[in-house]
């Protein structure tokens, strides 16, 4: 379920005159420009930012970062693309770092639905002139890349069939593969990369039915090298995002300073999807509501942005 509230009769000329009145002049008005961008969806956005370039014969995003700073800055840029950009761009800073952020690809590729992932390949190759499928080989290497080339040009059934024997079948391969520590990695590789989610939530679930562990903590005990991580996330992304996102939020503020690229993240990208359901799991955990922990750890511009995203007017 999404946070956002976007109204269904806003008229992006109105929007775009209002938004180029902020930004006119000697500082921007930045609760304007939140109360408007803040509230619409991304079909919502993409027209504004057309009618603002029609009106004026400027991008709105380069005025936006030439007027806006900081976390504020970039929350509000990785907010204003379209899905399909932002997931692209994310993916290119990630794999642009000089120790490659391979949890992000993971997470990319496990979250998102075939339609989804599909339209970022097709963005990535756009806005980079490269594959995404290209930059993932180049950067990682050995059964790292199998693995994430692997899971980024998947194409997975998306439908809710399930073969029960095959979900038994492979839970006790996964098994096998994982009890002999130097195991068959083509074989963990082919499952999580081919089968479809709900066919692989069946095998987990067959996984901790017959062994009396989570495959996740069976392979945090047994390695912790980069594949096995990557495996690990790969299994928490697919069986429970929302779970997933929880604990990403969690570490993002319990270290030492805020880990603002993640918190942005996930409110960002799940603002409108699923941030209502991952807001519930946050309490859940942790009995604070996530508005609460977002407010005690950002502040200015930067917060009221992330708590309108949730939900939350100042």
């Amino acid at each position: 379920m999404a946070s956002l509230i976007a109204p269904s009769n806003h008229s992006p000329v109105e929007d775009a005159e209002a938004l180029q009145r902020a930004v006119k002049g000697w500082g921007a008005d930045e609760k304007a420009i939140i109360a408007i961008l803040g509230h619409r969806n991304g079909t919502q956005r993409t027209q504004i930012r057309q009618a603002y370039y029609e009106l004026y014969q400027e991008d709105l995003i380069k005025r936006l970062e030439s007027e806006l700073s900081g976390d504020f800055e970039r929350a509000m840029y990785r907010w204003i693309l379209e899905p399909a950009e932002r997931e692209a761009l994310l993916a290119n800073i990630a794999l642009r770092n000089a120790n490659i952020n391979y949890h992000l690809i993971v997470e990319i590729s496990c979250v998102s639905s075939p339609d989804e992932l599909f339209n970022l390949r097709r963005a990535y190759h756009n806005r980079y002139k490269r594959s995404l499928e290209e930059d993932v080989a180049t950067n990682t290497n050995g059964h790292l890349r199998q693995l994430l080339v692997g899971l980024v040009s998947s194409f997975r059934y998306d439908g809710s069939e399930v073969n029960a024997s095959l979900a038994q079948c492979e839970a006790d391969m996964l098994h096998e593969a994982i009890k002999n520590k130097n195991y068959n990695h083509e074989e963990v590789i082919r499952i999580l990369t081919t089968r479809s989610k709900t066919q692989l939530v069946a095998t987990f679930n067959c996984y901790r039915h017959d062994h009396g562990i989570a495959i996740t903590k069976k392979l945090s005990d047994e390695g912790s090298d980069g594949f096995h991580k990557a495996v690990s996330l790969a299994i928490s992304c697919i069986n429970d995002h929302n779970k997933y996102y929880e604990k990403v939020l969690r570490n993002a503020m319990e270290t030492v300073g805020t880990d603002e690229d993640a918190l942005t993240r996930v409110i960002v990208t799940r603002a409108e999807k699923d941030l209502e359901d991952i807001k519930k799991v946050y309490y859940k955990r942790n009995s604070v509501q996530l508005e609460h922990a977002v407010a005690k750890k950002t502040s200015g511009d930067y917060k009221n942005f992330l708590r309108t995203l949730m939900g939350k007017e100042e």
